[in-house]
């Protein structure tokens, strides 16, 4: 049997929130975080509604499913990600102990991969998944951006 609960269908959901991030004249990047195929956590970009470098989708996201789950740690959970999360994102991450992290888009130069950042030791991630999707908002915000100025 098929479920419809997987990696893309929650990857899709995470491209909604990076949308919504795009509509708001924010870097278009969007996380959910699930837990028994249940999400419970929805988020975007705010860095500058916020006016805090430190508001990635994914730090929004953490604390938004800490705060539903009632307590810090992340076990269990996914997060979607429609960008490879930044070194400051995987350590939050990595302090959550997140069991899985699913991202769209490498992220070559800032990208937590590249930069070669610990995540907890028994947190697995997983990437690419409807990366062509994620690249291809990244790179219209910003053509977009260019065309503006």
């Amino acid at each position: 049997m098929i479920t419809p609960f997987d990696d893309i269908y929650f990857m899709k959901k995470a491209l909604q929130e990076a949308e919504i991030a795009f509509d708001k004249n924010e870097v278009p990047v969007g996380a959910i975080i699930v837990i028994d195929n249940k999400i419970i956590a929805r988020a975007h970009n705010l860095t500058e509604l916020l006016n805090d470098v430190t508001a990635h989708a994914e730090m929004q996201a953490i604390t938004a499913a800490a705060n539903y789950l009632g307590g810090k740690y992340l076990q269990k959970c996914t997060l979607y990600v429609t960008l490879e999360p930044c070194q400051m994102c995987a350590g939050a991450l990595n302090w959550s102990q997140i069991s899985t992290i699913v991202y769209g888009a490498r992220d070559e130069q800032r990208g937590c991969i590249a930069l070669n950042t610990k995540l907890h030791p028994k947190t697995k991630i997983k990437g690419g998944v409807l990366a062509n999707e994620a690249a291809l908002l990244l790179k219209r915000f910003f053509i977009e951006k260019r065309n503006l100025n």
